[in-house]
């Protein structure tokens, strides 16, 4: 499959929901309209009352699935990586809002991410709403409207960038695919430990640990 390009006319919806992963249709923004959107679109879904957060291929405003179980996860992860990175000053930990710009005309952003200071021009935080920057790691915890080939599209837009390990994380199955890249992960389960790497040297987290915080009760 072939993400869509400047250089492809879409001729109907059909063809445009194959070229986006076979998304539910819900999930593509309308306004403004399939192949007009901009890096500013992305930034106005964000500010908007009702806030969206919405990637963007190829002019097409994708808005990101969430869901209450997702997030607890995405903020655990955060919370342990912030953990053993910044102790360290290894980089910055980033959030499920965090707007990374892979290539001209994309807009990924990642449930959470990892990014080294080598990787930041002058070793400082961005300054730019939506930076140009791959990171170290990219984190996706899957929700239900995820496809299989949306997953696809998004690890070779993370890869071709120049991201160095991505974990996709499926709170239904209780598992980690663990990808160096874009295809045949190492696929871990919860009786496993999680380890950053060459990315980050020394962090483990067991997957019991993670998925356990599905179960907790007060």
């Amino acid at each position: 499959m072939s993400a869509l390009t400047s250089d492809d006319a879409i001729d109907n919806l059909a063809e445009l929901l194959e070229r986006l992963g076979g998304i539910p249709l819900e999930r593509i923004r309308f306004r403004p309209a399939p192949g007009t959107a901009t890096e500013a679109d992305v930034l106005v879904a964000l500010e908007a009352p009702r806030k969206r957060v919405c990637e963007l291929i190829d002019g097409v405003l994708v808005e990101k699935a969430m869901g209450y179980s997702e997030s607890l996860l995405a903020t655990l992860l955060i919370e342990v990586l912030n953990g053993f990175v910044r102790p360290r000053n290894l980089g910055l930990v980033t959030a499920p809002d965090g707007t990374l710009r892979l290539g001209a005309g994309r807009v990924r952003i990642p449930d959470v991410a990892f990014t080294s200071w080598d990787r930041m021009p002058g070793r400082r935080r961005p300054k730019q709403p939506i930076p140009d920057l791959a990171p170290d790691l990219s984190i996706e915890v899957l929700s239900r409207s995820n496809t299989r080939a949306e997953m696809r599209l998004k690890r070779q837009d993370y890869f071709t960038a120049g991201v160095s390990l991505v974990w996709e994380v499926d709170p239904e199955a209780r598992t980690v695919s663990v990808y160096t890249a874009a295809e045949g992960p190492t696929i871990l389960t919860e009786a496993d430990t999680l380890d950053g790497g060459s990315v980050l040297p020394g962090f483990t987290l067991s997957l019991r640990d993670l998925f356990g915080e599905l179960d907790r009760q007060g």
